[in-house]
């Protein structure tokens, strides 16, 4: 039987973090589905499909499935026969609201696990949301997103 896992996100931008979780992730599980959440009301800096496009770029191993979901995390992880969500957690306040997000999961789909890998020391402080503020306020982001990433993020700031 596959060991399969999901690793949920925006990736909006993908970071050398989210990469640090799926490269260990990968050593619990046979498969890890990288799973982009679709939300039409949320502006986000890079448009879904390019997200998307980054993902499979950055990420070309054969154990990686990049895809994307509506709705309910564990009806997805369902459809997929995925039997264990994987979530990075970087300080205390993560680990509240992913504590919930679990709990709630669990009453959900008691089936499916959440397997919580601690952010390793490199990118204990990044965030998507932080890259993007550092970005934008002209500071360096080389070393916190994959080469090509910071290519996109070039291109978007020469646009404007």
């Amino acid at each position: 039987m596959t060991r399969r896992a999901i690793y949920p996100g925006s990736f909006d931008p993908l970071t050398n973090g989210h990469l640090d979780i799926i490269e260990r992730g990968l050593k619990l599980f046979d498969e890890l589905i990288v799973a982009v959440l679709v939300n039409q009301e949320k502006k986000g800096l890079f448009p879904f499909d390019e997200r998307l496009t980054m993902l499979r770029e950055a990420i070309p191993s054969p154990q990686v499935r990049i895809d994307q979901f509506q709705g309910l995390l564990v009806d997805y992880a369902q459809k997929t026969q995925a039997t264990a969500i994987v979530r990075g957690i970087r300080a205390i306040s993560d680990y509240e609201y992913e504590l919930q997000m679990a709990l709630m999961n669990r009453r959900l789909a008691p089936h499916i696990e959440t397997v919580f890998l601690m952010a390793g020391e490199a990118y204990s402080y990044v965030s998507s949301r932080l890259v993007k503020e550092v970005f934008q306020l002209g500071g360096s982001i080389t070393g916190l997103v994959p080469p090509i990433v910071e290519e996109r993020m070039r291109q978007k700031l020469d646009k404007k």
